[in-house]
């Protein structure tokens, strides 16, 4: 299932070439896969605290998409059961003084998991390459030259034995605008929305130049993206849930034994 939704290393990415409304490659229709979906996160819960227990290896989940893109719902819904200790997100705003004053990976390799470790990336070092460059926070020679870094920073977690999941969520531009209207609408969003997201909605085709490039450049065999069509929040959160699963079970762990020294152990009356 998951290859339907991975860039290939090396493609050359338009997403006119994408549906984001596509939801062939569900189980069944709505109910069916909200339903696997629940399957899918009592499943993933185990699987955490498996992973954790074993502590032989940590996951990086990136989520990137768009403003309304549903980043925040994909973490509720999909992370909703497991176990907060082995779990933790990571968000990135905009750069203090201090993240600022360095090179712009060494507030994110900070929060990169450690052993037996599920950290969530809510935003990420791609924001250098997509923010930045819309918004010209930087010379076009300064982000251009970050898909390489964020290659090899993305390689040396491989290599110490972090597996990294990217998962971009792709919204049409009517979709986005139909749930910021939403935000405005119901008072229990309002929190939700920002002068930014009425702001950024004119460059929409700049940010479509940026994501293909982003796409094209970074989907690597250690690393690959996956592009999940996201207007139907139902079919992100089964989409995403069934590549967690499947990469978790890919380890193939087994409960850690009982140390000899303990296995004659007496509880204390």
């Amino acid at each position: 299932m998951s290859p339907a939704f991975q860039i290939p290393p090396g493609a050359k990415v338009r997403l006119r070439r994408y549906d984001p409304a596509d939801t062939a490659q569900a189980p069944g229709g709505k109910g069916r896969t909200v339903a696997e979906s629940k399957q899918l996160v009592a499943k993933l819960d185990s699987l955490q605290e498996l992973f954790y227990a074993c502590r032989d290896a940590s996951l990086l989940v990136v989520l990137q998409a768009l403003d309304t893109g549903g980043k925040d719902g994909t973490i509720r819904h999909v992370f909703e059961g497991v176990n907060p200790q082995g779990v933790r997100v990571a968000q990135f705003r905009v750069p203090t003084p201090i993240e600022a004053a360095h090179d712009f990976l060494w507030r994110v390799h900070a929060q990169t998991p450690s052993k037996g470790e599920i950290v969530i990336f809510n935003r990420s070092q791609y924001e250098d390459v997509l923010a930045a460059r819309v918004d010209k926070l930087v010379p076009k020679h300064v982000w251009r030259t970050r898909y390489r870094s964020i290659n090899d920073f993305e390689r040396t977690l491989v290599d110490e034995g972090t597996t990294v999941l990217k998962f971009f969520l792709y919204i049409s531009e009517d979709e986005q605008r139909r749930r910021l209207e939403d935000r405005l609408a119901d008072p229990t969003k309002h929190w939700k929305f920002s002068a930014a997201d009425v702001r950024e909605r004119p460059h929409w085709p700049e940010y479509t130049a940026a994501i293909e490039e982003m796409l094209s450049r970074t989907s690597t065999p250690w690393a690959p993206w996956y592009l999940i069509p996201a207007n139907k929040k139902w079919f992100r959160d089964w989409a995403v849930s069934r590549i967690l699963v499947d990469t978790l079970e890919g380890f193939h762990l087994e409960w850690p034994k009982l140390p000899r020294e303990l296995r004659s152990a007496k509880i204390p009356a």
